[in-house]
Parts: C-alpha cells; sequence; structure tokens
C-alpha cells in the first residue's frame, strides 16, 4: 500500500504542477548556444540533475504531445492532401525536431532518477493531439484533410509554447529550463512556417 500510495501523491503533484506550466509568460531564456560535439566523439554521460516538481511535469506532459505530434504527420504521410513539397518540408522539420527533442527530454528525465509515465493518457489536455482527434483524422474527406491536420500541429505548437514558458518562470533545473527555452524558439519558427503556408494557399 505505501508504494501505491507514493506513486499516487506523486503522479497528484504532477498533475497539480501543469497549472503553473500552463499559466504566466516570461522573459526570453537565456543564451543557448551549444558547441556541436566532434562526430567521432563518443556522448559524454550527462551528469545528475535536480529536477523540482515543475522540471518533472514539463517533461512528462512534453513526450506525449510531441508522441501525439508524430503521430498525426505520420497519418499524412499517405495522404494526397499534404503532399504538397513545401507543406511537407515543413512536417519534415517538425518530425526531425521532436525526435531529437524527446531523446533529450528522456535523457533529463533518466538523469533526474525519475520513471517516464504518460499520466495524461486519455485527458483532453490543450495542444494533444489524441487518438480520437487523429481517427476523425483518417475518417475526413480528403478535402477537409490539410486544413484539419494544420490546425491540430499549430494548435500543438502554439500549447508548447505556452508550457516551454511555464518552464522557465518555474522550472528548478537549468538544464530543463535551457531546453524549454530552445524549444521554444524552434516552436515559433515552425508556427512561421506553418503561416506562410497558409498564406501560400489563400
Amino acid at each position: 500500500m505505501n508504494r501505491l500510495s507514493g506513486r499516487a501523491g506523486r503522479a497528484g503533484r504532477i498533475v497539480g504542477v501543469v497549472a503553473t506550466l500552463a499559466v504566466g509568460l516570461t522573459r526570453d531564456a537565456g543564451r543557448t548556444d551549444r558547441t556541436a560535439a566532434p562526430a567521432s566523439a563518443a556522448p559524454a554521460p550527462t551528469p545528475p540533475v535536480l529536477l523540482n516538481g515543475t522540471d518533472d511535469a514539463f517533461i512528462q506532459l512534453l513526450l506525449p504531445m510531441n508522441e501525439g505530434a508524430l503521430a498525426l504527420i505520420d497519418a499524412l504521410d499517405d495522404r494526397p492532401s499534404a503532399a504538397d513539397p513545401a507543406l511537407r518540408a515543413v512536417l519534415g522539420d517538425i518530425r526531425a525536431a521532436h525526435r531529437a527533442e524527446s531523446v533529450e527530454l528522456r535523457r533529463l528525465l533518466a538523469a533526474g532518477n525519475m520513471p517516464e509515465q504518460n499520466i495524461h493518457a486519455g485527458h483532453q489536455m490543450p495542444g494533444m493531439v489524441t487518438e480520437a482527434a487523429l481517427a476523425e483524422l483518417r475518417a475526413a474527406p480528403e478535402a477537409e484533410v490539410r486544413s484539419r491536420a494544420v490546425g491540430l500541429i499549430r494548435a500543438h505548437l502554439a500549447q508548447t509554447v505556452v508550457l516551454c514558458r511555464g518552464e522557465q518562470t518555474a522550472g528548478g533545473s537549468p538544464e530543463v529550463k535551457t531546453l524549454a527555452g530552445r524549444i521554444q524558439k524552434a516552436r515559433a519558427a515552425e508556427l512561421n512556417a506553418l503561416g506562410r503556408q497558409r498564406a501560400e494557399q489563400q
């Protein structure tokens, strides 16, 4: 019973602190430039990271959000309505960025000695591409697929910006806050790229 109570209590704390991530806009993150390691060098082990409740909640929420967005992009691969090269290029960039971010998020979670768990499964979280949304997209008429898909991706990207600002405000780990700043800038660029796609279609 103690182990079950402990897990339930921790899940409750994570759910509670998600509200902190979704509110409060903050100043831009500090400098986040990093020098790439030589290609031949072995990856250095990640030193231990101290995560507070906001850091943990941010990672635990962003991972399934990224997975939902990736599932959406994958679902568009065989849809003729989303086959134009310009949109494909934007979605390809988003896919690559999300995959790389998820690797970093999981590395930080492991460095903080926190197990990954999707406590939001089945919840209607803002910006989350759910199985229900994917099912609706698969059943949608071809003429509606592109606009629906772009709308879902835009909502996901915009909500991630909000979460990244919340992490930079209330997070405790400098490593996670730095990553949040980088992700926020990437999402802003992705939103601009999608905006250009919309303008070109009009």
